[in-house]
């Protein structure tokens, strides 16, 4: 039978390729150092789980909750954006809980796109960025994803050469998987050229408290004019250490907000009433759990560049983000990602994120996830090490056969 007409259009997924060496490696005894999955290790702040526990036991929070989040829920998340970013946001109209960001995307495509629309998207992205957007019937037009002086001349180019008009454009600062951030300046600049050409903006702001410089990233929110354009998407994953928990926020521009609460209507009831109380509670307060995330994802890449340099593999420091965008070393950049990839895991026992899943602008980088501990990622640096040293011996049969290609 063919497969279903959406399914069709969605590629094989690159990760499980790694994943299924790994798991195959793991059967075998081996010991993977796991920095593939941006899936953090750290412990959800024994504060925020009190809070869940004690909810949890009043069985009135255990109905269907609010699709678009509990009042105390949308009241933290506005007051937050008030101190963080100088934002005002109204909590009844212009901020919307969702099932976390990877979530609130998808719907959100699903909300405003129309079969054949265009986005505009970085590449290389989180891969929801373009799929979800794809998945919706839309057309994505690649874009790079560096906020540097072509930006905006590379946005006047898509609006130019694309039939039709493009509908919205995809911000990621601090990005996944590339780490670059953008200014306040980078983004007057593009929300000027949205409002001009009636563009929406859709800003993934998920890493918006791991930076490692004390310069905080901001919002495209905080530009004056931003909330006629734009939707922010948040998440708790990473700030609070609650991956699991799956919750995040959309917030911004009303008509945006609306279209996607009225979307999720239909197919969710909200998270579990006792981890939007217990997701309240982290936002209202001080800020202490914060801190300390970044301070060990700060310990964890400063580690990361030290030891993996004396092994012989440079790895420029992000300045944001829990991951480290590296180049793939010489001569192994023939191979590709993907190869490269299957080859740490083989020979290093070390599993990364082959950069070709971002797209394919990213194929001659692979993503390290700082979810290890300092020990194991020097362990990973010292098998790195050894794989390095070995291979102009051992792979003499592998890398002159790419290198021809």
């Amino acid at each position: 039978m063919e497969e279903f007409h959406k399914v069709r259009r969605l590629p094989p997924y690159v990760f499980e390729q790694v994943n299924r060496l790994k798991a195959s490696a793991r059967s075998r005894g081996a010991d993977i150092v796991d920095l593939g999955m941006g899936n953090p290790d750290l412990p959800t702040p024994q504060a925020i789980v009190d809070k869940l526990c004690d909810v949890v036991r009043d069985p009135r929070t255990h109905r269907y909750s609010a699709s678009r989040g509990i009042p105390g829920l949308r009241r933290a998340q506005a007051a937050y954006y008030a101190r963080r970013f100088g934002v005002k946001l109204d909590p009844e109209t212009q901020v919307v809980a969702t099932l976390g960001s990877k979530e609130g995307f998808a719907n959100m495509a699903q909300a405003i796109t129309a079969p054949g629309d265009v986005v505009m998207c970085p590449n290389p992205t989180y891969p929801i960025h373009a799929f979800g957007f794809i998945m919706s019937g839309g057309v994505i037009r690649s874009m790079q994803a560096e906020p540097d002086d072509g930006f905006i001349p590379a946005l006047e180019r898509a609006v130019r050469h694309s039939i039709p008009k493009p509908l919205a454009l995809i911000l990621n600062y601090p990005s996944n998987p590339t780490a670059c951030v953008a200014s306040l300046d980078f983004y007057k600049d593009v929300v000027a050229f949205a409002r001009k050409n009636d563009i929406i903006i859709l800003s993934d702001l998920a890493y918006a408290e791991i930076y490692f410089d004390g310069n905080p990233p901001p919002s495209v929110l905080e530009v004056p004019g931003a909330m006629d354009v734009a939707v922010e998407f948040t998440s708790m994953s990473k700030t609070f250490s609650m991956p699991g928990w799956r919750m995040g926020f959309a917030v911004g521009n009303e008509r945006l907000v609306a279209a996607l609460a009225r979307v999720k209507s239909y197919l969710d009831y909200g998270a579990f009433t006792p981890i939007q109380v217990a997701a309240a509670a982290a936002l209202n307060s001080d800020g202490a759990e914060i801190e300390e995330v970044r301070s060990v994802y700060h310990r964890r890449r400063d580690v990361l560049v030290e030891a993996f340099g004396r092994a012989g593999w440079h790895v420029p420091p992000p300045p944001a983000t829990m991951f480290a965008w590296a180049p793939i070393p010489e001569p192994f950049r023939p191979l590709g990602s993907l190869e490269f990839s299957k080859l740490l895991v083989e020979k290093a026992e070390v599993a990364v994120a082959p950069g070709v899943g971002f797209g394919e602008h990213g194929d001659d980088y692979v993503r390290i996830a700082l979810v290890e501990n300092e020990h194991r990622i020097r362990q990973a640096a010292r098998s790195i090490k050894r794989f390095l040293v070995s291979a102009e011996k051992t792979l003499d049969n592998v890398i002159p056969l790419a290198a021809r290609r």
